[in-house]
């Protein structure tokens, strides 16, 4: 199994010298239908293997990319999330762009604490089938269906939402409450993309955390929650790219891939999502 992110491609570039950094997260302990997140992050990076380097625009490889070792996810789930935030500090540290590989969707709370404490206030572009915005689920305030109420009522980050048809009255109640700004899959379907996406006044640092059951199942099937009518790719990219217009992306992380045997086009589009992110990253001279 390859050990980085494109592997035979390039080499795993030194921490301190990679403009990208992706840390492997396999975390799995709160999932609620199917299983299988632990292995999305080493699936990802495998299939990341049979990548092309040109992205359609750019070689974002050429700016180096550095593979961290795996989170240790077999602790309890805060000091797990301590981990992730501590990886993400000092990929910021190395001034590099932190890419989390899920795992499941509670693995972004580490990496909005540290991007926090570094930046302030940033906004935080969520594609996702589900809004994520329940204060508890199954008794646990770190469950992955808690992770956006983390964002917006403990770290006080504005939130934009893509793709969402999933949600329980708690969560369209505490959204209509904070008036938290949304695209939902039916109106996006409906009425297009729109040419401005974000609202004027989302900060210019975003941070991406992309589900990847916001995309359709017939795009990624290899997910524990897959939702009908979803994000095609195509209009994923213009999605990506609308929410970058004027903006700069601080992080990213793809999240809740759960690997199937036979399944490897789910595991190679979550590497080319990854890919395709960083893509849209405007890096420093």
């Amino acid at each position: 199994m390859a050990t980085h992110f494109l592997e035979g491609e390039i080499p795993n570039e030194n921490p301190e010298e990679a403009s990208f950094h992706i840390i492997p997260v396999p975390l799995e302990t709160s999932v609620s239908y199917g299983s299988g997140t632990a292995f999305g992050p080493e699936a990802i990076i495998e299939a990341s293997t049979q990548l092309e380097l040109w992205d359609g625009k750019s070689v974002p490889a050429d700016d180096g990319i550095h593979t961290a070792e795996p989170i240790d996810c077999s602790k309890d789930i805060s000091k797990t999330i301590d981990e992730i935030e501590d990886a993400v500090a000092y990929a910021v540290e190395c001034e590099a762009v932190p890419f989390i590989l899920g795992g499941e969707h509670t693995v972004t709370i580490g990496a909005l604490r540290a991007l926090k404490q570094k930046y302030g206030r940033f906004g935080v572009v969520q594609f996702d089938a589900h809004a994520d915005l329940r204060d508890i689920y199954e008794g646990s305030l770190y469950s992955h269906a808690c992770v956006m109420r983390r964002a917006s009522e403990d770290l006080k980050l504005p939130i934009f939402q893509i793709g969402v048809r999933a949600l329980c009255l708690e969560e369209v109640e505490y959204r209509e409450k904070m008036e938290i700004s949304h695209l939902d899959a039916r109106k996006l379907h409906l009425r297009g993309i729109p040419k401005i996406l974000l609202p004027t006044d989302f900060p210019e640092k975003i941070y991406i955390t992309f589900d990847v059951d916001g995309l359709d199942p017939s795009v990624i099937r290899a997910t524990g929650t897959p939702v009908p009518g979803g994000i095609s790719w195509h209009d994923a990219l213009t999605l990506l790219e609308r929410a970058v217009s004027n903006r700069k992306i601080i992080g990213a992380d793809v999240v809740e891939l759960a690997p199937s045997d036979g399944d490897h086009g789910s595991d190679f589009a979550a590497a080319q999502l990854v890919y395709q992110i960083m893509g849209l990253c405007p890096l420093e001279d």
